[in-house]
C-alpha cells in the first residue's frame, strides 16, 4: 500500500501483483495519478471498485457491501457435491477431531485444495473461521472423518451464499477488541486455542483463531497467549488506520 498526503487530501494505492486500487479524498487527483500510470505502464481502468481478487464490492448511500459468491460458486463447482443439502452450522458442537479419526484418503491433494480455498474465503466469512482452522490441522494426513466434516462446511456455504458484511460509512472510528482462550483443549497434544475479533465502531474488520504451538501450564497463561496476539493485531491496525488519517480510540475486553 502506498500514502501519498498533500494539501488537496490523501490518495492512497493498493497494489498487489497487477491489481490495483486507487482511492482517495480528491476524484481530481486521483484521475491524475491513473494518467500518470497509464503513462508508464499497460493498464485497464476498470472504473468503480466491484470485484478485487475474488472480493465482490457493492457501494449503497449508506455504506459498502463485501461478498465473495462467485468464489463459493466456483468452490462448489470444483468440491462437486452430490446432492443438493444444506446445513445450519458450519461445524457441529463439541466436535473433537484427531489424527486417527476415520480412513486415510488414498489421494489427500483435493482436500488439501478445497481447504486451501476455505481458507481464503474466511477473509469475508467469520462463520466459518474456526471450522476452517480445525480442517487445517490435518491437511499432510486427511482421513475420510476429516473429509465429511469438510463437505459439511460446503454444505452450510451453499445454504449461505448471499449474505454479506456491511460496511457503513457512519461508523465511529472507535476500536473495541475482544479476546479468549481455551486452554489445553486439544485432546491430541493438550494445546490451547486463542481467538479475538476486532471491530471498527460496529463492524466487524478483524477476526482470527490460532492454535497455539506451546503447551499453557495454565487457563491464565492461555488467556495471556491470546491477549498478545490481540495487542499485535490492534497495533498494527491503528498504525494502518493512521496511515489512512483517522483519529482511532481503542476499547479492549478479554474474557
Amino acid at each position: 500500500m502506498f500514502v501519498h498526503t498533500s494539501p488537496r487530501g490523501r490518495t492512497l494505492l493498493l497494489l498487489y501483483v497487477d491489481d490495483m486500487i486507487i482511492t482517495g479524498d480528491d476524484s481530481e487527483y486521483i484521475a491524475f495519478v491513473k494518467a500518470r500510470l497509464r503513462d508508464q505502464f499497460l493498464m485497464t481502468d476498470l472504473g468503480p471498485l466491484r470485484y478485487f481478487l475474488g472480493i465482490e464490492v457493492s457501494s449503497t448511500s449508506d455504506g459498502f457491501y463485501i461478498c465473495q459468491e462467485k468464489y463459493i460458486q466456483d468452490l462448489l463447482a470444483r468440491a462437486a457435491l452430490g446432492d443438493e443439502r444444506t446445513v445450519e452450522t458450519p461445524m457441529e458442537i463439541n466436535v473433537k477431531l484427531q489424527s486417527t479419526d476415520g480412513d486415510p484418503l488414498p489421494d489427500p491433494t483435493h482436500y488439501r485444495h478445497l481447504v486451501g480455498s476455505l481458507l481464503y474465503l474466511a477473509v469475508t466469512l467469520p462463520d466459518i473461521s474456526y471450522p476452517v482452522h480445525i480442517l487445517s490441522q490435518f491437511v499432510s494426513a486427511p482421513t475420510t472423518v476429516h473429509y465429511s466434516h469438510l463437505l459439511r462446511v460446503l454444505r452450510y456455504l451453499r445454504g449461505t451464499i448471499t449474505r454479506r458484511l456491511f460496511f457503513s460509512r457512519s461508523s465511529s472510528l472507535q476500536l473495541q477488541c475482544y479476546s479468549d482462550a481455551t486452554w489445553a483443549s486439544d485432546p491430541s497434544d493438550s494445546h490451547s486455542v486463542s481467538a479475538y475479533c476486532v471491530f471498527l465502531g460496529g463492524l466487524l474488520i478483524a477476526w482470527k483463531t490460532k492454535k497455539r504451538t506451546s503447551v499453557s501450564r495454565s487457563s491464565v497463561e492461555a488467556e495471556l497467549r491470546a491477549m498478545a496476539l490481540l495487542t499485535a493485531e490492534v497495533t498494527w491496525l491503528r498504525w494502518l488506520l493512521a496511515d489512512f488519517g483517522g483519529s482511532i480510540t481503542t476499547h479492549s475486553s478479554f474474557v
